[in-house]
């Protein structure tokens, strides 16, 4: 989850949003948006996945990587 979590932190700020602006535009709630960014393991794929749309990406099933 580390990795989305950079992407969609980084994204968000390239895209000049607040976390708060981010959530109202992305349909989520703010402390979901603050959770994903701080990494948490323990989150619904769907909202995931809501907050990747808003730069036309999801997430799908991958091979591991070591990081």
């Amino acid at each position: 989850m580390n990795k989305i979590a950079v992407f969609i932190k980084e994204n968000r700020r390239a895209a000049g949003l607040t976390q708060e602006e981010f959530a109202a535009r992305s349909g989520l709630g703010l402390r979901f948006v603050r959770e994903l960014e701080q990494g948490k393991e323990t989150v619904r794929m769907d909202k995931v996945n809501a907050a990747l749309a808003m730069f036309d990406m999801e997430a799908v099933p991958g091979r591991k990587d070591d990081e």
